[in-house]
């Protein structure tokens, strides 16, 4: 693509005009006249000819830092992502911005592939996307030796960190690309990654020369809440039905068996919901993918096997019904909503069973004996950042390794509501006590419940079944509730003075279980908070209507000409074939509703709005925008702009609004976990 008229001229490189034609291009065909973060430096370094690694948050425009050294280098770029079922959406929209990019996978037939290939060979194509098992073939390698390649971009680069989240193992064939083709650039790329997962990345590509570029992992539009589990089902229909009815979202569970159960309940309870798991057939789950990408407000209950690539910008919010294994997990997956940068909500139901059933993974996992310890390594990371006071924010930055601007982030529940710290030393011996009663005087073994049980003094029949009466302990913990005993548990498990065995999850002591049962160690547990008075949500507890967020913040009367952008944009997309993100994000109909373009010239100062865009597409907005003048004109208090408003750098996440976390529960009962183990794909 000859973005800048000079650019495939004579092929030339040269660090000052790079710049210069990065520029250009990023105006010409994304619409936007300013890089935003580091994503000048990143591109001028590639550019030039360097390697990089880059980590960027979702939503930071990682994709500008390949797609446009791609676009202004000599050559085709080549792109290793492992998101097959999501290539097609992401050539759809490079073409939308007049981009001639193709992919390569075993989703196509032979005379696609060798279409493919022509184009590639005849440097008819600007980039082109190849899953990373296709680097394993000799007629892949050979088919690359034969083109002009400007630069290797390797996505989702956390892939190749072995013990990670989403590890895949043909990327750690990605170094031949290196060997085989020294003068040709590198960037890898990822959105999450601890300081360790960033050198491994760089170490198993053969990148120790590659420039390191690390942006700010924050995400302030984000709102982080996590709720005490009791009944999860319920409460995710009442955070849904309250803050989110007609949003579109994401609920993660653990098993595949989950994901349909909770799916057919929101359903049935009126929300527009459909499961996504790996032991649904293909067809089935591309079609419920490809609806997420295309419809608005539709819910997808998923294992960890969706998400990953999916490059919706309004997806509002992120549900866990289950706790994520690893902070870096959690991360990720929260990261999928509010790409768009509009006020956004990842929400957790976390309770006891949670804590024991990773426990009981862990033990009974594959792997060595390095390999569990590294995973209880990550759950004890992922449970402090469940039971802390603190700002969660804070914490997620600091465990990226990145220093909190702020002590209160102002957007996350326990800076909305500061929750209350007690001194549970007493109560946590007296469980303590227990456990090791059972075990010295009766060679026994038992769970929470026994011993919960056992501490508030009931004689159920399994307690008069073992005479677990006639203990010493029988009733000395009656000075707390059911569910307040399960909290201490939970948090005993979590601060690593209690620890889970065996099968059926029983509750055995740990080396530092000592320093409490002798009086060496305070234990400060943590009280749930209650209900907030003092601060609302703008939107919690509205029924708004669909696509209530996306309206925010607009004139009235642009409110109206908004919708219209809107339905116009989704019977073109239709018509078209593609998502509606794809013709235009909201950011960009909000602006064009506000300001209310009367030509072709006004509408091409829109932030976003290449000139690809404005050709294929102006003409239509156009004609929405004159339908709707009269209505537009009639409302006084919207003001007419008496000049085109300067184009935005490279969308940024907009300011968060604060909303307050829904009341939390106070009971925290036994899950009901399937008897399927979970999915980690």
């Amino acid at each position: 693509m000859d973005v800048t008229g000079t650019v495939t001229g004579n092929g030339t490189n040269t660090a000052d005009r790079s710049e210069t034609e990065a520029q250009r291009t990023l105006h010409r065909v994304f619409g936007y006249d300013a890089f935003r973060g580091e994503q000048g430096a990143v591109i001028e370094h590639v550019v030039s000819g360097g390697d990089a690694v880059v980590l960027m948050p979702t939503g930071g425009g990682k994709s500008l830092c390949y797609q446009i050294p791609s676009l202004v280098r000599r050559g085709t770029g080549v792109v290793v992502s492992p998101l097959i079922a999501l290539m097609q959406d992401q050539v759809d929209a490079l073409r939308a911005l007049g981009v001639r990019a193709g992919f390569m996978n075993s989703t196509q037939d032979f005379d696609e592939r060798r279409s493919m290939e022509a184009q590639f060979l005849a440097g008819e194509l600007d980039l082109l996307y190849l899953a990373p098992e296709r680097l394993r073939l000799d007629s892949t390698l050979s088919l690359l030796a034969r083109g002009e390649i400007s630069v290797f971009a390797i996505d989702e680069a956390h892939c190749v960190a072995q013990w990670g989240h989403d590890f895949r193992p043909d990327y750690l064939a990605l170094s031949v690309l290196g060997e085989r083709w020294p003068d040709v650039p590198r960037i890898a790329l990822t959105a999450t990654a601890t300081d360790a997962t960033h050198q491994e990345i760089t170490r198993r590509l053969g990148m120790p020369d590659a420039k390191h570029f690390v942006a700010s992992f924050d995400r302030p539009n984000i709102q982080y809440r996590i709720v005490p589990k009791s009944d999860p089902k319920k409460q995710l229909l009442t955070f849904l039905k309250e803050e989110h009815e007609g949003d579109a979202g994401i609920v993660y569970c653990l098993s595949r068996a989950s994901t349909e159960k909770i799916a057919e309940y929101l359903t049935r309870n009126g929300i527009n919901a459909v499961p996504y798991h790996a032991g649904l057939d293909a067809s089935t789950r591309a079609t419920h993918q490809a609806r997420f990408l295309r419809e608005e407000g539709l819910v997808v209950v998923a294992t960890i096997a969706f998400g990953m690539g999916i490059d919706k910008p309004d997806v509002r919010f992120v549900a866990h019904l289950d706790l994520p294994k690893s902070v870096e997990g959690y991360y990720q997956e929260t990261g999928r909503a509010g790409r768009d940068g509009e006020p956004s909500t990842a929400w957790m139901a976390y309770g006891l069973q949670d804590v024991v059933q990773q426990r009981k993974l862990i033990q009974g996992g594959e792997g060595d004996e390095a390999h569990r310890r590294r995973a209880a390594a990550h759950l004890d990371s992922m449970l402090a950042l469940c039971e802390t006071v603190q700002c969660r924010r804070a914490q997620l930055l600091t465990y990226f390794g990145q220093e909190p601007t702020a002590a209160n982030c102002g957007n996350c529940d326990t800076c909305l509501v500061p929750p209350e710290t007690w001194d549970g030393t007493v109560v946590s011996q007296k469980l303590l006590s227990t456990v090791v009663r059972l075990k010295r005087e009766r060679n026994q073994k038992f769970g929470a419940g026994q011993i919960i049980d056992i501490l508030l003094g009931r004689k159920t029949a399994k307690v008069i079944q073992f005479d677990h009466d006639q203990l010493s302990v029988f009733g000395i913990g009656e000075e707390l509730a059911e569910a307040e005993w399960r909290g201490v548990v939970r948090q005993l498990l979590a601060q690593g003075l209690l620890a889970v065995e065996g099968e059926y999850g029983t509750l055995v002591l740990t080396d530092d279980s000592a320093t409490v049962l002798g009086r060496e160690r305070e234990v400060l547990l943590r009280k749930e908070p209650k209900k907030p008075t003092t601060r609302s949500s703008s939107s919690a507890g509205s029924k708004g209507a669909k696509g209530k967020a996306a309206v925010a913040d607009l004139p009235a009367s642009a409110v109206p000409v908004f919708e219209a952008l809107r339905t116009w944009r989704g019977a073109t997309a239709k018509e078209q074939g593609v998502p509606a993100y794809v013709i235009f994000h909201d950011a960009t109909l909000r602006e064009i509703a506000t300001l209310h373009p009367s030509s072709l010239a006004e509408l091409g100062s829109i932030s976003g709005l290449g000139e690809k865009k404005l050709a294929t597409y102006g003409e239509g907005v156009l004609e929405v925008l004159a339908e709707t003048a009269p209505a537009a004109a009639a409302a006084p208090e919207a003001p007419a702009p008496t000049a085109p408003t300067p184009r935005a750098a490279a969308p940024a996440p907009a300011p968060a609004r604060t909303k307050a976390p829904a009341a939390p529960q106070h009971s925290d009962p036994e899950f009901a976990w399937d008897e399927e183990p979970p999915e980690y794909e």
